[in-house]
């Protein structure tokens, strides 16, 4: 189940304290829902099952990696995909998107070729 949270996030390029902020606003709303309270001490992965809802950083990363696939399909004229292979001149951003879905993929084991498998492409991204 996507979450609200995440709209539009197939093109952050998410920081690690951005994830754990995702994440602790995630498990508020999740204990909110089923009406639990920190005290009570049920496991956050044990109320995501109960809502089923996916990991917030699995579907982050999961997006992210489908719009991937998608630019990679598209043309090489195309303004989206020189877009994502544009290199800015001088200083450089700590974190890129590009810089974030090439560590997507090496934890996935996954690479451009595969991407151009669409079944196998899903199934390998695929949450839950």
């Amino acid at each position: 189940m996507p979450s609200s949270m995440l709209h539009g996030s197939e093109t952050w390029p998410v920081r690690k304290e951005n994830e754990m902020t995702l994440q602790q606003a995630e498990i508020r709303k999740v204990r909110w829902k089923c009406d639990v309270k920190v005290k009570d001490k049920v496991p956050s992965k044990e109320l995501r099952e109960t809502l089923g809802i996916d990991d917030t950083i699995l579907v982050l990363q999961q997006n992210r990696l489908q719009w991937y696939r998608h630019v990679l399909q598209k043309e090489d004229t195309d303004w989206v995909k020189k877009c994502m292979e544009y290199e800015v001149e001088g200083s450089r951003p700590k974190r890129t998107w590009t810089g974030v879905v090439q560590n997507d993929c090496q934890a996935r084991k996954l690479n451009r070729e595969i991407a151009m498998d669409r079944s196998r492409w899903k199934k390998l991204i695929k949450v839950g």
